[in-house]
């Protein structure tokens, strides 16, 4: 007995040891707003409060354009996927960008609300805080889901419609960022809060790419400093952990603004299947298939994805 004692005394100090070299190999502490803002809320960022948060946003150039282009990032996303996009229609259009609650460096909801109506919500928020009456809208992932429901719930307020790799109907997955899975995994995901290895971001980017020569360090230091971003970590576990993760899905059928269905065909998280249902539920829209392109197409070439856009846009 005495032996199995001293044989489980060791067991456990292992274990705890490898605990303690596995925190503080893998182990961040988090990031304060103050801390991030010189690389990532360069000019033009602002900040607005909506709904209790300083938001962190993007509105260029146009003021006098009557209709914006309001983009929605997706799941561990940032405004700043919107980049490259940006730079070529705010030429033509104003645009206007946010990083959603939970993300970047707006920060959690005080409600810890991640349902797709409370998204919906915000976004009226924001626009009323805006004075913007009417928009185009479009999003990515989440944000193309966040986008299509705030149509549904405010039809009155919108143009037209994009949708780019949207969630919305049930998927099984060919490849789901380790992130997500961990994040979806009750007990083991609060380790999530304290260990992120850069690795493991590095390797959900690449499950949403389909080049992954694209990816650039600088590219994987903006997905793992926001998301060291204070309340993020936790943010993400909350989302993945909400029931009914699709919502509303027979009312797609009743969106009547022109939408345009953008997705790449290399889209192993959301499969090009459900480009198709969109395609098949909506009564007005337009389905472009984009080759050898994965579920950030806007992100992964931008200059390709944008074609159709202002095809759409009539720019």
């Amino acid at each position: 007995m005495k032996n199995i004692g001293k044989f489980l005394k060791i067991v456990l100090v292992s274990i705890l040891l490898l605990f303690i070299a596995i925190l503080l190999l893998f182990g961040y502490g988090d990031k304060s707003v103050g801390e991030l803002k010189a690389t990532y809320a360069t000019t033009p960022s602002q900040f607005i409060s909506v709904d209790g948060m300083q938001v962190h946003y993007r509105d260029e150039d146009n003021p006098l354009d009557s209709l914006p282009l309001v983009l929605i990032h997706g799941t561990g996303a940032s405004l700043h996927t919107f980049d490259a996009w940006t730079e070529q229609l705010k030429t033509k259009k104003r645009v206007l960008r946010m990083d959603i609650p939970g993300f970047g460096l707006t920060g959690p909801f005080p409600h810890k609300n991640y349902s797709i109506d409370s998204y919906a919500t915000f976004i009226n928020s924001f626009l009323e805080a805006k004075n913007i009456e009417k928009c185009v809208i479009g999003g990515n992932s989440l944000g193309g889901q966040i986008a299509w429901n705030f149509t549904v719930k405010y039809p009155q307020k919108i143009e037209k419609l994009i949708l780019i790799d949207a969630a919305g109907y049930p998927f099984e997955s060919e490849s789901v960022p380790v992130a997500f899975k961990i994040a979806k995994t009750p007990v083991v995901n609060q380790l999530l809060t304290y260990l992120t290895p850069r690795f493991m971001v590095k390797k959900s980017v690449e499950d949403v790419y389909a080049d992954k020569t694209k990816i650039t360090p600088e590219l994987v230091d903006r997905y793992f400093d926001l998301t060291l971003r204070k309340g993020n970590r936790q943010a993400l576990v909350d989302r993945m952990m909400m029931e009914n993760q699709t919502p509303n899905i027979d009312k797609i059928k009743t969106i009547q603004q022109p939408t345009l269905v953008l997705w790449g065909d290399q889209d192993f998280l959301i499969p090009v299947s459900n480009a198709h249902r969109f395609h098949e539920d909506l009564p007005n829209d337009t389905l472009v298939i984009l080759k050898d392109l994965g579920h950030v197409p806007m992100e992964e070439d931008p200059g390709r994805s944008l074609v159709p856009v202002i095809d759409f846009l009539e720019l």
